[in-house]
C-alpha cells in the first residue's frame, strides 16, 4: 500500500492543543462483583482475566457474526469493579445486551455515567507520572487516568474522576479534542457504524484491542477466521478531507463510482483547515489515487502507529 504524505499546511499553534476537554459524549458501564473480570471476559475481545490494576485495555463487544456492537477503554478500579467507557449513544442499548448474559453471575451491570466525569487531556495536561506506553493506567486520588495514544505528536489522556470534579489546567475546545482523536487513527465505535465493522477493519489487532490467546466470547470464531486465513483485506486509515464529512458517510475510489469502497468511522474539523477522519476501507483503495465522500477529496495519510503482521 502506498501512502501520500501529510499535507504542507500550517499546523496551530502547539498551546492550541494542550488542555483539558470535558467529553461528554462518553459514558461509563460499571461491572462489579466476584465475577466481574470472568463475566467480562467472556463477552468482550479482550483478556480481563490478565488485566492489572496500572493497566487498561481498548475492546470491543461483537454479535455472533463478529460485527461490532461498541468499543470500549475499560480499566480496574478494583479486582471486582471494572469501568468502561464508550460512546454514550451506544451505552443503553450496549448495556441491556450485556445484562442478558448475566444470568447467574455474581455481576452487576450499570450505567455509571451520572457517577463520573469523563475528560480528554492533551499536550502539557498529561500528567508526567503517567507512564508513557499507550494503555497504561494510573490512580490519582479518586480519578483514573489512562495513557492513549497520540495524534500528530501530541500526548493524550483519559481521566475518569467523580461526577462535579474536573482535572487541573487549562480548558480546551472539544472540537479540537475531536481533532486529536481522528487524528490519532484510534477509533470510537458511534451509532452510526453500529455492526459494520469486524475489529480489524479498525485495527483493533494491531492497538491491542483483541487478544486471540483468551476463551471464546460472542463473534470469536468469525474475529478469529478473520486473522488467521489470509491477508486482510479491509483497514482503518486516517486520511484528510477537503470538507466535512460524517460518521456513516460513503467513501468511493475513482475505479468504481458506483459501489463504496469504505465508510467514514469518525470525523472532526482540523484547525489547519478541512477535515480530520478515519476511514475503514479496501486496502487495495489506499493506493494513492483521488478518494471521495460525498463533495469532499480524501488524501490518505500515514497511519500514525505499525500495524501487525497478517498471521
Amino acid at each position: 500500500m502506498t501512502t501520500l504524505p501529510a499535507p504542507d499546511t500550517a499546523r496551530p499553534a502547539p498551546t492550541a492543543l494542550h488542555g483539558a476537554a470535558a467529553l461528554p459524549s462518553l459514558g461509563v458501564i460499571a461491572a462489579e462483583g466476584e465475577e466481574a473480570t470472568r463475566f467480562l471476559q467472556g463477552q468482550l475481545t479482550q483478556d480481563f482475566a490478565l488485566l492489572g490494576l496500572s493497566e487498561a485495555r481498548l475492546a470491543a463487544f461483537c454479535t455472533a457474526k463478529g460485527r461490532m456492537l461498541a468499543s470500549f477503554v475499560a480499566f480496574k478500579r478494583a479486582h471486582d469493579r471494572v469501568l468502561l467507557v464508550c460512546s454514550r449513544d451506544l451505552l443503553a442499548a450496549t448495556l441491556k445486551r450485556l445484562q442478558m448474559f448475566v444470568l447467574r453471575a455474581k455481576v452487576k451491570l450499570s450505567d455509571a455515567s451520572e457517577a463520573h466525569a469523563v475528560y480528554g487531556l492533551a499536550g502539557d495536561a498529561v500528567p508526567a507520572a503517567l507512564p508513557a506506553s499507550p494503555w497504561s493506567q494510573w490512580a490519582d486520588g479518586e480519578a483514573n487516568l489512562v495513557r492513549l495514544y497520540p495524534a500528530d505528536g501530541t500526548p493524550r489522556a483519559l481521566w475518569v474522576g467523580p461526577a462535579g470534579s474536573a482535572p487541573a489546567g487549562q480548558a480546551l475546545d472539544p472540537a479540537r479534542w475531536a481533532y486529536l482523536d481522528a487524528a490519532s487513527g484510534v477509533a470510537t465505535l458511534t451509532q452510526p457504524v453500529v455492526e459494520a465493522f469486524v475489529p480489524q477493519m479498525l485495527n483493533y489487532e494491531s492497538l491491542g484491542g483483541v487478544n486471540f490467546k483468551k476463551g471464546c466470547y460472542p463473534g470469536q470464531e468469525v474475529v478469529a477466521r478473520s486473522q488467521f486465513r489470509g491477508t486482510l483485506k479491509r483497514r482503518a486509515y486516517v486520511v484528510q478531507a477537503s470538507a466535512a464529512v460524517q460518521a456513516g458517510q460513503e467513501v468511493f475510489h475513482p475505479s468504481d463510482a458506483e459501489q463504496p469502497t469504505g465508510t467514514v468511522v469518525q470525523a472532526a474539523p482540523d484547525p489547519a483547515g478541512g477535515w480530520r477522519a478515519i476511514v475503514s476501507m479496501q486496502t487495495s483503495s489506499g493506493d494513492g489515487q483521488p478518494l471521495r465522500a460525498g463533495e469532499a477529496r480524501l488524501t490518505v495519510l500515514p497511519l500514525p502507529y505499525p500495524l501487525a503482521d497478517d498471521i
